[in-house]
This record gives structure tokens, C-alpha cells and sequence, in this order.
């Protein structure tokens, strides 16, 4: 979704966003995708967000729904456009960029959610994961694990994965059906992943750019990202403590994930 009033871009995650990040920025939009600088996010600012918009997400600190001016903090004053990270958050970015232009990626769900399970709850709701956001807030201060769970869970209506997984249709077939029940017609594009710069440049009002519209392997791309993030986590863990006190904190966040 985009965070200024000119462009938009909506689709779920595992359904081409770095793709269409990619195309945006060839097109000389500002573009955030959490893939391209996930260590420079603003995880804590997406934390609240998240709580604000699921007040009753596990965990979530009481705080009313973010305002126009804090979305623009989180994204809005520095980004042209917001794709991947922003998917949940779709309704409350389009009340508050009512001007917005929104491109919808959709994928069929079938095909769309053994990805999503395999690249995203997988990854996110992993014992050994839970170890390592449990460290990586409490020694270097990182809280995108907190973020993205809450977001999750929040936006699935779900308490914890098996609830996610029950819900996971009715959700998605929600969330489609709301984007385009509040997007009047006018303001959005129907693109299909494949069909290239002229329905997308068209819709924004660009020239189509003399190169080939870019394509990148979602699965491949975001395997590298949690590889890379994780290993870069564990040396900035290993920079920062003793192993000793690295074993012991992983030892109470191992109990801590075990009791819950």
C-alpha cells in the first residue's frame, strides 16, 4: 500500500512484492520493501501499529489506532509507495491516503498459501526463531520478530499459528473483498504478475521505461534475506555478549517459549 496520496501498491506477502518494488523504483518512486533494508526498518513503529490496529493481539500494549501523522512517520514522509510489509495494514493506510492509487496482486490461494506457510509462519513461529528474537531485542535491541508476529497474528484474527492456519482462507477472501468494496474503481489497477509495464505505467501515468519489467524469485530472494538476517543477528548477538551469557539468556528464552 502506498503512503503517499499519489501511489499504492497492494498485494500479500509471497505474491510478487519484490518484483513490484522494484518496478516502482525504475519508475522513480521511493519504495519500501522490508526485504531491501530490514535492519534500517522501523520494527518498533511497526509494533505499535500493529497493536493499535489489533488491540487485542497477544501481547499488545493498549494504544489506539495510529493517526495520519504516524503513519507518515512510519512511512508516509519518506516513501512514495510501501509494498509487502504494508499488505495487513491496507484499509487503515487508504483512510488515511484517501488519494491513493492502489495496484492489487493477487494470487490464486492455493498456489499462494503453501509459500506463505513455507516462507513466512515456518520461519516466524520456530522454536529456535523464538530464541533468536528473544535475544536479539534484549542484546541489540532488533524487534522485527515482535513486529512481524503481532502483525500476523492481528491480521489473521488469530491467537497463535493453528489459529492462523483455520482462518487462513476467510481471511484472505476478506481481505480482497474489502480492498476492492473501499477502493473506488478509478483509483485501482487489477494487475496480473506477467503482464509487463503498460497497464502498470499507464495507471501511473509514466512513460514505459526501455528495459524489461523486473523479476525476482520471491522463494529464492526471501530465503537468502532469513539467512542472511539470521547470521547477521548471531554475530551482532556474539559482538555484543559473552558466551556464557549468550548460553544463559538462551536458556531462559528456550523456557520461556516452552511454558507459553
Amino acid at each position: 500500500m502506498a503512503t503517499s496520496s499519489e501511489k499504492s501498491s497492494d498485494g500479500l506477502f509471497r505474491m510478487g512484492t519484490h518484483s513490484m518494488s522494484k518496478a516502482y523504483r525504475i519508475l522513480g518512486f521511493e519504495t519500501f520493501h522490508a526485504l531491501d533494508d530490514p535492519w534500517n526498518a522501523d520494527w518498533v513503529r511497526l509494533e505499535k501499529a500493529a497493536e493499535g490496529t489489533w488491540p487485542t493481539v497477544p501481547h499488545a500494549r493498549s494504544r489506539p489506532p495510529f493517526s495520519r501523522n504516524e503513519w507518515d512517520e512510519l512511512w508516509g514522509n519518506q516513501y512514495d509507495a510501501v509494498c509487502d510489509t504494508s499488505a495487513p495494514f491496507t484499509l487503515d493506510l487508504f483512510r488515511a491516503y484517501p488519494d491513493a492509487k492502489v495496484v492489487i496482486v493477487q494470487r490464486d490461494f492455493e498456489s499462494w498459501w503453501p509459500s506463505f506457510q513455507s516462507e513466512i509462519l515456518d520461519n516466524l513461529f520456530s522454536p529456535l526463531f523464538s530464541v533468536l528474537f528473544f535475544l536479539a531485542w534484549h542484546l541489540v535491541r532488533y524487534r522485527a520478530g515482535h513486529a512481524m508476529t503481532k502483525t500476523m497474528l492481528g491480521f489473521f484474527g488469530a491467537k497463535n499459528r493453528e489459529e492462523i492456519e483455520a482462518h487462513a482462507r476467510d481471511t484472505y477472501e476478506m481481505f480482497y473483498r474489502e480492498l476492492r468494496g473501499n477502493v473506488p474503481p478509478a483509483q485501482r489497477l487489477e494487475y496480473k504478475m506477467g503482464s509487463g509495464w503498460e497497464p502498470l505505467c499507464s495507471f501511473l501515468g509514466k512513460e514505459v521505461p526501455d528495459v524489461p519489467f523486473p523479476f525476482s524469485n520471491e522463494r529464492d530472494a526471501h530465503a537468502a534475506d532469513v539467512s542472511g538476517r539470521k547470521q547477521k543477528l548471531w554475530l551482532s548477538i556474539l559482538k555484543r555478549s559473552s558466551l556464557v551469557g549468550i548460553l544463559s539468556i538462551a536458556a531462559i528464552g528456550a523456557a520461556w517459549w516452552f511454558s507459553t
